[in-house]
C-alpha cells in the first residue's frame, strides 16, 4: 500500500528518478523554462523551490547544498546571485505550471513550467482627496426670483406658440384666397370661350339663311 507517501515513483528506480529531477532542476534553472510531462513537473516543483530557498539563505553551507543537486557550477552561481535578488520578498511560489497539450504517441499531458518573472510589489493608488462642495442655502428671494423667470420663460413660450398659429392660419387664408381666384379666373375663361361658340354659330347660321 502507498498510504503517506507523497513523491511519485514516475516508473523509474530511485537512482534513475534522482538523476533526472537533478538534470531537470539544472535546466530549469539554466533556461528559465522547460517542458514536460505533468508528473515530472509537479516533482521538479518541489525540488526547485528547495533549490531557491536554499539561495535565499546564502550562506556557505546552503551552496554546498545547492551544488550536491544541481550539476553546474555556472548555474549555482546564477541561482544565489540573480535569481535569488528576485525573489527576496516572495514566500514560496517561485515557479509556474501552464498546460502544453498532449503528446504525439501516448497522449501524455505536457505542460511548461517555468520561474515566476513577476514582482510582489503592487504600486498603490492614489485616489485625490475630493473637495467638499457646499450646497448654496436657496432663500425665499430667490426662490421667487426662479418662479418670475419660470412664469416669464412659460409666458414667452406661449406667445411664441401663438404666433406661430397664427402665422400659419394667415398662410392657409391666403392659400384658400389664392385658389378662389383661381377658380374664378377659370370661370370666366370658360363663359368667354361660351360667348365665342355661340357667336360663331349665329354668324353662320345667317349666311347660310341668306341666298
Amino acid at each position: 500500500m502507498r498510504h503517506r507517501k507523497v513523491s511519485r515513483r514516475l516508473g523509474r528506480t530511485s537512482s534513475h528518478r534522482q538523476a533526472m529531477l537533478r538534470n531537470m532542476v539544472t535546466s530549469l534553472f539554466a533556461h528559465e523554462r522547460i517542458i514536460t510531462t505533468e508528473a515530472k513537473a509537479k516533482e521538479l516543483r518541489r525540488l526547485a523551490d528547495k533549490m531557491v530557498s536554499l539561495a535565499k539563505k546564502g550562506t556557505l553551507h546552503a551552496r554546498r547544498q545547492a551544488l550536491a543537486v544541481i550539476r553546474d557550477k555556472e548555474v549555482v552561481k546564477r541561482l544565489f546571485s540573480e535569481i535569488r535578488e528576485r525573489y527576496v520578498d516572495r514566500n514560496g511560489g517561485y515557479t509556474r505550471i501552464i498546460k502544453y497539450g498532449f503528446r504525439r504517441g501516448d497522449g501524455a499531458p505536457l505542460v511548461v513550467i517555468e520561474l515566476v518573472t513577476e514582482s510582489l510589489a503592487r504600486k498603490r493608488r492614489t485616489r485625490p482627496k475630493s473637495e467638499a462642495t457646499v450646497a448654496p442655502k436657496v432663500t425665499e428671494a430667490s426662490q421667487a426670483s426662479i418662479s418670475k423667470g419660470s412664469s416669464e420663460e412659460e409666458k414667452s413660450e406661449v406667445k411664441s406658440q401663438a404666433n406661430e398659429e397664427a402665422k400659419e392660419q394667415e398662410s392657409l387664408q391666403n392659400e384658400e384666397v389664392e385658389v378662389q381666384a383661381e377658380t374664378v379666373s377659370e370661370g370666366a375663361e370658360a363663359e368667354e370661350a361660351e360667348e365665342k361658340v355661340e357667336v360663331q354659330a349665329t354668324s353662320e347660321s345667317s349666311e347660310k339663311k341668306e341666298p
